[in-house]
């Protein structure tokens, strides 16, 4: 456990009621541990609207965590899956590249993150009616993935995630709105290609916001980006921290959440 994340549960258990926990489950043989965090004082008023969360291709770490404790603090239960392997973290690029090469494009992504749903909607603390999931990297693509599966989610949001096409075959099934949060100046998505899935989501007629952040490269959100740019010589220029579009995509996200997780007005 990093340093920030001590001093984050540490805070939160000074003043307020947060449960959190390590998940021990399996998909197609392989173990894997995810991490439950959710506001026992809220818990008492009936289930409470449950987010997932999938990890930057790095793997399941503190980060992720870190965001399950902050969206537990906001009321939901929240479960940041494990995509990779109980304990599994890639130690530079190339091996993040080879783990997350694993799922891109195949059907086993998807299959991967239902698995961490499923734990979710099993805990018995959620309302099945309102939850959604968000990724970062990796991840992001990861719940464009799930959500296209027709999977139960009123909606999905994107971090910096790489961008998947909708089929009409998808348009058909898709439950889930979308929030795509994006780095303008994130070089992973050239502009063909982010105009070639905007097309896709207008033609689907899909429900969606894309937002941009000005002077955002890739990994926006996540304060160690500026660190992986220096350790990594292949990562600088193309990751970096940016707090404006941090705070302002995570603002974004909570409109996004009181939106499709509130009542149905009859």
């Amino acid at each position: 456990m990093t340093t920030a994340l001590a001093f984050l549960l540490a805070a939160v258990s000074a003043r307020s009621s947060i449960v959190t926990r390590d998940v021990d489950y399996e998909h197609n043989g392989v173990k894997l541990q995810g991490f439950l965090a959710y506001d026992d004082s809220k818990t008492a008023g009936g289930k409470l609207p449950g987010v997932l969360i999938v990890h930057e291709w790095w793997g399941l770490s503190d980060y992720e965590k870190g965001r399950a404790v902050q969206l537990a603090k906001l009321g939901y239960v929240a479960f940041a899956l494990d995509m990779y392997g109980k304990g599994k973290i890639a130690a530079d690029p190339k091996e993040a590249g080879d783990l997350a090469g694993q799922f891109r494009g195949k059907p086993l992504m998807a299959e991967r993150a239902q698995a961490g749903l499923d734990q979710l909607l099993g805990s018995g603390l959620v309302d099945p009616s309102r939850v959604a999931a968000i990724g970062y990297c990796f991840g992001g693509s990861t719940v464009q993935a799930l959500a296209y599966t027709g999977a139960p989610l009123a909606g999905i949001v994107s971090f910096h995630g790489g961008l998947i096409p909708a089929s009409p075959e998808v348009a058909a099934r898709i439950k889930a709105k979308i929030l795509i949060c994006h780095g303008a100046l994130d070089p992973s998505m050239k502009p063909e290609v982010i105009d070639a899935y905007r097309k896709s989501l207008d033609d689907g007629k899909i429900d969606y916001e894309f937002v941009q952040y000005a002077g955002a490269l890739h990994a926006f959100t996540n304060p160690e980006a500026d660190a992986k740019a220096a350790a990594f010589p292949s990562m600088k220029g193309f990751v970096g921290y940016s707090p404006s579009a941090d705070h302002r995509s995570w603002a974004d996200m909570q409109v996004f959440f009181n939106e499709i997780f509130a009542p149905e007005k009859s």
